[in-house]
């Protein structure tokens, strides 16, 4: 069980909470390119959440291949939270601070944003280093999360990627995930999936 230090633990994150702290492990990669091109390959992974008191989780992601010199791969960095309308009360936009009462500071008013299926919805924005924003949309719902891209933006000098889906789920106090990508001129399809441990 996550012991979670409650006094500085924004109300809005209590539905995310069992995703802080940092978590270790491997992963592979199955990806068909098309051709008869299949990219197959195992990798390390060191994933973290943590938070700085605002209403959202920070995230990074660091990859590396499991080789003689274990060669970095593929990073991420981003940041989660619930998805609801910004009021006058949060910061933004740029510096301006909010004006008012902070919305969402309570266990009950955090809990009249459950949605109809009994979860939260959540965004998730996740920037690549290679010219590649992420915005998902989807839900948390216990110790599940479900998340599908809203957009991808892409520079003019990114590899082509058009859409992903991810999924995250605690299992046996292990960090499950799934990450599929409509990439490189293919439709949606299984792309990477790992397993994690909570080291911090």
């Amino acid at each position: 069980m996550i012991e979670l230090d409650s006094a500085d633990l924004p109300s809005e994150l209590v539905p995310l909470s069992w995703l802080l702290g940092v978590w270790e492990g491997t992963g592979v990669v199955n990806y068909d390119v098309g051709d008869d091109d299949v990219r197959n390959h195992e990798f390390g992974h060191r994933m973290s959440f943590s938070h700085d008191g605002l209403p959202h989780l920070n995230y990074t992601s660091y990859t590396w291949l499991l080789d003689d010199a274990l060669t970095p791969l593929a990073t991420e960095t981003g940041y989660w939270r619930l998805s609801r309308p910004a009021t006058d009360g949060d910061p933004g936009p740029g510096l301006l601070p909010g004006i008012g009462a902070q919305p969402f500071t309570t266990t009950d008013s955090v809990e009249a944003l459950r949605n109809a299926a009994g979860g939260f919805d959540i965004e998730a924005s996740i920037v690549h280093p290679g010219g590649v924003s992420e915005l998902y949309v989807g839900q948390v719902k216990g110790p599940r999360i479900d998340l599908a891209t809203d957009a991808v933006l892409r520079s003019v000098n990114s590899k082509q990627h058009a859409a992903s889906t991810r999924l995250y789920g605690l299992v046996e106090k292990h960090l499950l995930w799934a990450w599929d990508i409509a990439a490189l001129g293919n439709e949606l399809r299984t792309h990477a999936s790992g397993r994690l441990a909570r080291v911090e």
